[in-house]
């Protein structure tokens, strides 16, 4: 059993902190909404703190999952102070490789570890302990904290030195988009078409055609229900860290740049909250146009 401390309980925090609960680890929470740590400590016999910095003292493992660069630096900032000499930094957030290495130099000058550690799998992954994590970092910091992600993970993958965890998360986000919107319209077509969706989705889903987002995101597509899932903003900030990453590097990324203003129109639709599969909304929605 390890001392924890987990800090932002969004849809995938919450679940996350959870599963280490489950496992049997000491484990304190700090949310900014404080009503939320306290209803997950209630949920899991726990205990919330209420300063991020008091959540971390004396803990053997500090687990981030909050929004974006400004947030991660902001608590950093305050939590790395306070943490014990050999502790590891597990950062979840999707931020940029910058970052990561930011935080790994500034852990490493206190004589702590640190992990920067983004997943996929959405909010049923979480809930269900099913997530992807992509790892980088140091191999043995790596091997130390690799069973405390075990809690909720199927998979925990090092990648590389610190922010090749970052890095994987972009290619995932990339590759995300361009195979939603290719799903989006191939459904509009079909039903422009006047084919019938699912029989389509059972013949083309045994065939090359075949992805997660088609598994299980057909039918609330087509259904035009888009109240579950990875919110189009969340969507959005993770391609602008990709499209930022690829300007200092110069990949060439048209298609990723392409879907991220499709999804700046879902979002001028009132669809920031949706799913990242209401891609098909504004195509719909061309047709009323």
């Amino acid at each position: 059993m390890a001392q924890c401390a987990f800090l932002g309980l969004g849809v995938m925090g919450f679940p996350m902190a959870g599963h280490l609960a489950a496992a049997g680890h000491d484990v304190t929470v700090w949310n900014r909404t404080t009503g939320k740590a306290s209803k997950w400590a209630s949920a899991h016999a726990g205990s919330a703190a209420a300063a991020a910095e008091q959540a971390v003292a004396g803990a053997d493992f500090v687990l981030m999952c909050l929004g974006d660069d400004p947030d991660v630096r902001d608590i950093a900032a305050k939590i790395i102070p306070n943490m014990k000499r050999g502790a590891v930094l597990i950062d979840h957030t999707t931020a940029s490789a910058e970052l990561a290495r930011e935080l790994h130099a500034a852990c490493k000058d206190r004589d702590i570890g640190f992990i920067d550690a983004p997943v996929s799998g959405g909010q049923a992954g979480a809930e269900n302990g099913q997530l992807a994590v992509m790892c980088g970092g140091e191999a043995d910091v790596f091997a130390y904290a690799e069973p405390i992600m075990q809690a909720y993970s199927k998979a925990i993958t090092l990648i590389g030195g610190p922010g090749a965890g970052q890095l994987t998360k972009m290619v995932n986000q990339i590759c995300i988009a361009g195979v939603v919107q290719g799903l989006s319209e191939g459904l509009h077509f079909a039903e422009q078409a006047g084919l019938d969706a699912e029989k389509v989705i059972g013949a083309i889903s045994k065939g090359a055609a075949q992805s997660w987002q088609m598994e299980n995101r057909w039918q609330t597509m087509v259904a035009g229900q888009f109240e579950h899932g990875f919110a189009t903003d969340w969507m959005r900030k993770d391609l602008r860290i990709a499209l930022d990453e690829a300007r200092r590097n110069e990949a060439r990324l048209p298609v990723a740049a392409l879907v991220d203003q499709f999804y700046a129109e879902v979002q001028a639709m009132g669809g920031g909250r949706w799913d990242t599969s209401s891609l098909i909304a504004r195509l719909k929605n061309a047709d009323k146009r």
